[in-house]
């Protein structure tokens, strides 16, 4: 019953991965420009053989100490400003989310959460409650009562685009503090599924003042932006210039193994450590944690904070020379029939991503409100030689778009 790739063509059958490539049972290489679970690369040697070497000695739970999970934890939090001192090892970013409700809750003692429309926080019950994008969406069942809903920050085809955008955004913030009290907000640093909605900038900071203020503390969910991949910043909350209370990160902690993490303050960890004990099976495991040890030395070793700042750059330059040249308007790569109306491309964007892989051998995914965004989240690896087969595969796919009869298109699931 689980969701497949291109289901409604020819579902992959991926065997094998090699840097920046998924290879099928044939033996073909896909270009992968959606994978960021695998952060360094697929079939990362440094990770892998940092797996080998230490379930060839020792994995078990997490009663007993271990140097991988000190040293994994020493490393993570020098990556964060002085207040986020005390991590907890899980294994999954939905896992995450769900540890970072519990906590806010035994700080703040209220379970109500402000979430922002389209956002996605993870599959167990208590995350898909905070995630309009799937309770709103087909098959949900509404907003549950303990729920404040507040709009996308979205300045390109929202209801605020202009310099005050960051302002009007966080007024809805405002308004919800002032029901009944609050215990968390919670938004993505860059709202993937949403569309990869980046907030104006401001709009974090005015948001946990309202928050703050109202006594809730603030969740940064980096489970997709996280580790660099922001390339000036390592984690995407830093872009608005803001400190969390919590942080919670996942998919590329461990480049497809299992590992995810809960970051917060000494004051709020205590508020958690009420009596009731807290113990998690595998979550920083040691096996896992060699995986995650080796990901950071990676991202370190081999500049890859910096790669995908340039490589990002390079990217947009590419996209807006593209953009000139069709009747397309981008904007990254969000596709809308009419520049003025900003009408969603969702039938073109289908047959672009089917077409990318079926002619070009490219894999792409599709999210945003009506789907009708191209989202580029690949391995960090992915550099500038890549980004020019991807861009020469789109303009050849859009050169030729008109020929199929859009009406005649069913989606994509990517």
């Amino acid at each position: 019953s689980q969701s497949i790739s291109y289901e409604n063509t020819t579902p992959l059958l991926i065997v094998r991965g090699e840097g920046v490539y998924l290879i099928d049972e044939k033996g073909r290489k896909y270009l992968d420009t959606r994978n960021n679970v695998n952060h360094v690369g697929h079939e990362n040697r440094g990770v892998a053989k940092a797996v080998s070497q230490q379930v060839h000695t020792l994995n078990s739970n997490t009663r007993y100490l271990h140097p991988n999970i000190a040293l994994l934890a020493r490393k993570l939090l020098k990556k964060f400003p002085k207040p986020l001192e005390v991590v907890f090892f899980v294994n999954s970013g939905s896992e995450a989310n769900d540890l970072a409700l519990r906590i806010a809750q035994a700080h703040t003692k209220s379970a109500r959460v402000i979430s922002v429309e389209r956002g996605y926080h993870g599959h167990t019950q208590s995350v898909l409650d905070i995630s309009p994008y799937k309770f709103l969406g087909k098959g949900g069942s509404g907003k549950p009562a303990h729920v404040d809903v507040v709009p996308c920050p979205d300045t390109f085809s929202g209801p605020h685009r202009g310099e005050d955008a960051a302002e009007k955004y966080a007024s809805y913030v405002a308004k919800a503090c002032e029901k009944k009290r609050v215990g968390a907000f919670i938004v993505e640093s860059g709202m993937s599924v949403a569309g990869v909605i980046l907030p104006p900038m401001g709009y974090l900071k005015a948001c946990y003042k309202h928050v703050r203020d109202a006594g809730g503390v603030c969740i940064a969910d980096e489970v997709q932006t996280g580790f660099g991949r922001f390339g000036r910043y390592f984690w995407g909350y830093e872009q608005q210039d803001v400190v969390p209370d919590i942080v919670t990160m996942g998919k590329p902690f461990g480049n497809g193994m299992p590992l995810a993490a809960v970051v917060t303050t000494r004051e709020i960890s205590k508020s958690f450590s009420n009596g009731m004990e807290y113990f998690n099976t595998f979550g920083g495991n040691p096996v896992c944690a060699a995986a995650g040890l080796a990901v950071l030395e990676e991202i370190e070793q081999n500049n890859l904070q910096r790669k995908a700042g340039e490589t990002g750059d390079y990217l947009k330059k590419c996209l807006s020379e593209l953009a000139k040249k069709r009747k397309w308007a981008l904007l990254g790569v969000e596709f809308v029939r009419d520049r003025k109306l900003r009408v969603p491309a969702t039938a073109e964007v289908s047959i672009i991503c089917s077409r990318l892989l079926n002619e070009h051998q490219i894999l792409t995914t599709v999210d945003g409100k009506k789907d009708q965004v191209l989202v580029i989240k690949p391995p960090m690896v992915f550099g500038k030689g890549e980004v020019d087969i991807f861009i020469n595969a789109l303009s050849s796919v859009l050169s030729t778009l008109g020929e199929i009869d859009p009406s005649k298109v069913s989606h994509t699931p990517t």
